[in-house]
């Protein structure tokens, strides 16, 4: 399950780049921590198809990019037009794997999560796959080091691997949490489980019939381009927002065949930079450094700097995140809270809740570097072999400058191929396309003059990623 916008851990994740695709904790993004993970459970008795990605359509490309850096090949990836949490993503998932005619085990995981244990973790999994061969749900159980209000708990009948679940718990406060710990018999919810696609169908046709009735409708309707899975459009947008906790989970002790699988593993799900703090390696003081920073009578304090130098003196536990375009400076112990400031930007419609400064596109990235009330100045980097759209601007005129790499550039009627050092102009209502023909990336330099240089002002004629025109 790669949806999801991470608001918790903005200004680094935003919802056009979220925190499953950064790189947070070790040298790969998270998504792609967790697709790797899953490589360890196959061996000669167990077999592992491809994964089944669910994600956001907008972060379709992200998902295929970071795919292609681990040299991995899904099975699909199931775009969703709409977030409704992780009920409908589960059914989606059962829905494609059933398309097979068999009835495979699902390993459910989330994109966002860290392992630092990977042998414990598959071992545990192994275990899990075994019981839902069987026809089980098997929820994993995190082993808990500390009393944690900000998780959910399980409650199993033992410790013994198996153990069927007795209760699901909801966020204890503190008090409570520490009673759960001392009795060995609370586990926290990290919201993995394995199960039978069809055990899911069967248990959420039980309990939640709406969910299911309208995942079959988006479903029926599908369309399929390359690995791309969309649901119809309108009929997902009629699925009721659900978790898979609330939908399914919750319910099922008692009634349905529900265990759990102890994982101890070093699981963390990272969900506010004071989670990044807590796996991040640490001075003799606490402080936990990333990028160009400097830290000065400090302590437990992150500086987490991405493209200039930050300098902290005398802050204790305080968390302080720096981006090209914004700078978050809070309290450990309220990081959780930084989610208010991404709701009052949203409520003032500022662009710094979906993007950075540095937007990453199918066929590379724009990094808007200056920018005035007639002029924007754009870095432009095209993959090779990749293309922009053919297209044209109603407002503004672009200057096209090749740093490095060749550009070959349709400009009107006209196609022409450039250097570096060399320039072109494109006039206002041109119609117009920026190429890589070369084996190395392409860098320009595009400055922007006009009236209005927002990035709707584009009316595509043709475009390789099937991006609808504007």
């Amino acid at each position: 399950m790669a949806g999801g916008s991470g608001t918790r851990l903005w200004p680094l994740s935003r919802a056009g780049f979220p925190k499953q695709f950064l790189v947070l904790s070790g040298n790969t993004s998270l998504f792609q921590q967790a697709v790797a993970r899953l490589d360890g459970l196959a061996n000669d008795a167990l077999a592992v198809s491809s994964p089944v990605i669910v994600g956001n359509e907008e972060h379709r490309f992200l998902v295929l990019d970071q795919l292609r850096e681990l040299k991995s090949e899904p099975g699909a990836v199931l775009l969703e037009p709409a977030g409704r949490n992780t009920a409908p993503a589960v059914t989606l998932a059962a829905l494609q794997a059933l398309e097979s005619g068999l009835d495979p085990v699902l390993v459910v995981a989330s994109a966002d999560q860290t392992v630092t244990d990977g042998e414990a973790y598959t071992a545990a999994l192994r275990s899990a796959v075994a019981m839902a061969a069987e026809g089980a749900i098997t929820v994993l159980g995190i082993t808990p080091d500390r009393p944690e209000t900000g998780y959910g708990y399980i409650r199993a009948e033992s410790q013994v691997g198996g153990a069927r679940v007795a209760q699901f718990v909801e966020k204890p406060d503190l008090a409570t949490a520490e009673k759960y710990v001392a009795s060995g018999a609370y586990f926290w919810n990290a919201g993995m489980f394995v199960l039978k696609a069809s055990v899911w169908m069967a248990a959420l046709d039980k309990f939640r019939p709406d969910i299911a009735s309208a995942c079959r409708a988006a479903w029926a309707v599908r369309s399929t381009d390359a690995k791309f899975v969309r649901p119809g459009k309108a009929e997902f947008l009629a699925v009721p927002s659900e978790s898979v906790d609330y939908a399914v989970m919750e319910k099922c002790p008692g009634v349905l065949d529900i265990r759990m699988q102890a994982l101890d593993a070093g699981w963390n799900d990272l969900g506010a930079w004071e989670a990044v703090w807590q796996v991040a390696p640490k001075d003799a003081a606490g402080n936990a450094q990333v990028g160009d920073a400097m830290v000065s009578d400090s302590r437990n304090t992150l500086v987490h700097a991405t493209s200039r130098l930050v300098s902290v003196v005398g802050l204790d536990d305080v968390v302080v995140v720096e981006t090209p375009d914004a700078v978050l400076v809070a309290s450990r112990e309220k990081s959780q809270d930084v989610k208010n400031i991404v709701n009052q930007l949203g409520r003032e419609q500022r662009g710094e809740q979906v993007l950075h400064r540095k937007v990453h596109r199918p066929w590379g990235w724009y990094d808007s570097i200056d920018h005035g009330p007639r002029h924007q100045v754009k870095r432009i980097m095209v993959k090779p072999g990749a293309s922009l759209s053919l297209q044209m601007h109603h407002h503004r005129a672009e200057h096209w400058i090749v740093v490095s790499g060749t550009a070959e550039v349709t400009n009107g009627e006209k196609v022409i191929m450039l250097t570096e050092n060399q320039s072109t102009y494109i006039p206002l209502g041109q119609t117009h396309r920026l190429a890589n023909p070369g084996k190395v990336p392409l860098e320009i330099i595009e400055v922007q003059s006009g009236s209005y240089l927002g990035e709707d002002d584009i009316v595509r004629f043709e475009d390789t990623y099937g991006r609808v025109a504007r």
